[in-house]
């Protein structure tokens, strides 16, 4: 369930107060930090407010470009009215507070089977469920781990795995799923 939005950035003023926003723009992985910052910041109470819980944000480089993309859910599920009122609103948000966001297409959708997980309390809540974890740097070679959850302990993802148990600090996973279907 996704209700897609495209947003466009029009700066505004003369050619030279154009010029100087280009360049005092940010790019690359400071400017994804900031964007992902915000959105969070402004999304997480307006999920609240309507009754959901912002599941995880994504801002990505995609092949038709960026995607800004929101995951949310409730208890009872998430409909696709949901999707569009929390896609309005942060659209509209964006508009006003994040010019320097640049082209982008939004999307909302529920997390779905493969929901993502990236607090610690989600790998708490989620203990017992098999999930894929991406880490980096690589640890002895590898970089993906899936096997299933067994808490948080000091900063520290316990994970069983065909191979053992392997202790995942926080700061190094860069990715992380449930994968209850494989």
């Amino acid at each position: 369930m996704s209700a897609p939005g495209e947003k466009a950035y029009r700066s505004p003023g003369k050619p030279e107060d154009r010029r100087r926003k280009r360049k005092d723009r940010l790019t690359g992985p400071e400017k994804e930090a900031l964007v992902l910052d915000r959105v969070n910041r402004f999304a997480e109470p307006l999920c609240e407010s309507e009754g959901m819980e912002l599941v995880h944000v994504e801002y990505l480089r995609e092949q038709g470009g960026r995607v800004l993309r929101i995951y949310i859910d409730r208890p009872e599920g998430v409909t696709v009215d949901d999707c569009a009122r929390i896609s309005r609103q942060v659209g509209d948000w964006l508009d006003v507070s994040l010019e320097e966001i640049g082209p982008y297409s939004l999307e909302v959708s529920s997390p779905g089977p493969e929901r993502p997980i990236g607090r610690a309390s989600d790998f708490e809540r989620f203990r017992g469920r098999k999930a894929k974890i991406s880490i980096s740097p690589p640890r002895e070679g590898r970089k993906n781990f899936t096997g299933f959850l067994l808490g948080v302990k000091a900063g520290r993802i316990s994970l069983q795995t065909v191979d053992g148990m392997v202790e995942i600090p926080m700061e190094e996973i860069r990715k992380a799923r449930l994968a209850d279907g494989e």
